[in-house]
């Protein structure tokens, strides 16, 4: 007769409160983002003028321009307090040494063959080249919310066209950095590394 040993469970990670926080913070003010944005895009759109391509509603946050802009600009003013709080969170508890790229990082992944220390450095990569990303898009997102005031931030991109180009092709970045972000995640401790930073 043979006895079955019970699997002992990995233990369940822990984040801390601050994580939670700051990751479902940026769910919420991301999707605000962008469904307002979308909203904004059909009343111009950026490529082809009034005759380019169109949302349908059903992926849209406002129901008209006004609406869409006092939609996205509240998410905006959401997404920049939750960055800046996090980013001193993490400076404060110096969480930042884990956070970003550094020389190990890049020789590991020249050299290295152990794939979870790859899939670390990748993170740690993925994670540092998305902050001047942000930057650009807050950057530009307040030249467009305030032009009158911050004309130079028009002019350095050479035009208000190129000032919406510049934002709105950070949009796709962004999201390409979650999906990248949430995939590592996943591949360096599976789905429970990626709920608990939210629950």
């Amino acid at each position: 007769m043979s006895s079955t040993i019970p699997t002992q469970r990995g233990k369940l990670p822990k984040q801390a409160i601050g994580a939670k926080i700051f990751h479902t913070g940026n769910i919420i003010s991301l999707f605000l983002m962008l469904t307002s944005g979308l909203q904004i895009y059909n009343a111009n759109p950026v490529f082809g003028g009034r005759a380019g391509l169109h949302i349908p509603p059903i992926f849209t946050l406002g129901g008209w321009l006004a609406g869409g802009r006092h939609w996205h600009f509240f998410a905006m003013w959401f997404f920049s307090v939750n960055l800046l709080w996090y980013g001193v969170y993490i400076l404060i508890t110096r969480r930042w040494r884990h956070r970003f790229v550094g020389g190990n990082d890049m020789k590991a992944l020249q050299k290295s063959h152990n794939s979870k220390r790859l899939i670390y450095a990748w993170h740690r990569l993925v994670y540092t080249a998305i902050i001047p990303i942000l930057l650009i898009a807050i950057f530009t997102g307040i030249g467009m919310y305030k032009p009158a005031q911050f004309p130079w931030i028009v002019n350095l991109f050479g035009s208000w066209q190129g000032l919406r180009i510049a934002h709105f092709c950070s949009v796709p970045i962004v999201i390409g950095f979650a999906i990248a972000h949430s995939l590592l995640g996943r591949k360096a401790g599976g789905e429970q590394l990626t709920e608990s930073m939210f629950w």
